[in-house]
């Protein structure tokens, strides 16, 4: 991938240096480079030939990154989310990021919190490319999280452009969220431990829990981005009003119960083409919203919430074209090395519990 990324970069430079050069000149070179990336013996292929064309699908305006889920949030003991980076590091997009929760949280004191980060952090720096955080409730939602956050990892939102694509991080955990019952520690420990022990009985304790009074009141509060982020946002809109496309990654799905400060960056975006993505419910699920797509992400490792065809541990693969981005998701345990099926990750892939 980092190969043809630099030659496609150079020889798109090099024909813009030809600009001035006669249309003739220029058609040759152009066809004297798509006779260096395809060659065969047009002898012998004078009339049919064994393949359907030879226009390639290799623009070099067009690139590919991917999306990554939730982690935490009651991480599977069978290490789902570390074998998702290997499968990254098999599929060589130019980048990845994901959308929040990535360490489980909720921590006693600075020692643990330190511990939980370096574990993420171990498993990121796995990976062979960039990879860019969004900050989850399970990262900073809890005392001490933020100021943790601010130190590691730097400013809770974000921009960056890449081949004239806008890629905005928001904060969904800007305001004050709904805090999770107290007892939310030891219930994560104790669900780990039946994950492996018992993991019919994981998944009674994990429907009970998410059908609690509590867990449904906080699923249900809409998200409100105070002031400074919004003033952020249009700011960064203003600034680059021009790119091709823009993407915007948060936490939470903002739009499934949208806030007035939600609603007011929707009409900012309006008349720009633009995608969001999301985590937080552990459910894969797409919308289409006045022609805009919103895209929540399912897991990776993170406790299934549910069930249903949303229920999937996954990466979505974005390719973006000159009409606009492709995305297709790809589960986890559809995808394996060039050895085959490893046997030791049978419980990575399906969660089946212990695989001793």
């Amino acid at each position: 991938m980092r190969s043809h990324t630099v030659c496609a970069s150079v020889l798109f430079t090099g024909s813009s240096l030809l600009a001035g050069c006669s249309r003739t000149d220029t058609i040759a070179q152009q066809e004297a480079q798509e006779e260096a990336v395809f060659a065969f013996d047009q002898a012998a292929f004078s009339g049919a030939k064994p393949w359907t064309s030879q226009e390639f699908e290799n623009n070099p305006e067009e690139f590919q990154f991917a999306i990554i889920g939730d982690r935490t949030g009651g991480a599977n003991v069978q290490g789902t989310f570390a074998m998702a980076v290997d499968q990254l590091n098999l599929l060589q997009p130019e980048f990845v990021i994901n959308v929040g929760d990535i360490i489980e949280g909720y921590a006693e004191d600075e020692a643990e919190l330190n511990a939980m980060w370096e574990e993420a952090e171990a498993m990121t720096a796995e990976l062979e490319m960039p990879f860019f955080y969004t900050r989850g409730n399970h990262d900073v939602s809890f005392p001490g999280g933020k100021e943790a956050w601010l130190e590691r990892r730097g400013p809770n939102h974000y921009y960056f452009v890449y081949r004239d694509v806008l890629f905005m991080v928001l904060d969904s955990e800007d305001s004050p969220r709904p805090q999770p019952p107290p007892e939310i520690k030891e219930l994560t420990k104790v669900y780990k431990r039946l994950q492996a022990e018992d993991p019919e009985e994981a998944r009674k304790m994990l429907a009970e829990f998410m059908s609690s009074e509590a867990i449904v009141a906080a699923l249900g509060q809409p998200v409100e981005f105070p002031e400074q982020q919004i003033a952020w946002i249009m700011k960064t809109l203003a600034e680059n009003a021009d790119v091709r496309w823009t993407f915007l990654f948060m936490h939470e799905p903002c739009w499934e119960n949208p806030s007035e400060s939600f609603k007011e960056i929707q009409t900012l975006l309006q008349g720009r083409t633009h995608t969001f993505f999301a985590g937080h419910l552990h459910y894969y699920d797409y919308d289409e919203i006045d022609g805009v797509e919103y895209i929540t992400m399912g897991p990776a490792g993170a406790s299934w919430h549910h069930d249903g065809p949303g229920n999937v541990d996954h990466v979505t693969w974005v390719t973006m074209t000159e009409a606009g981005p492709q995305i297709g998701s790809i589960a986890l345990k559809g995808l394996f090395d060039r050895k085959g099926l490893d046997p030791s990750l049978f419980g990575a892939y399906d969660r089946k519990g212990s695989t001793e």
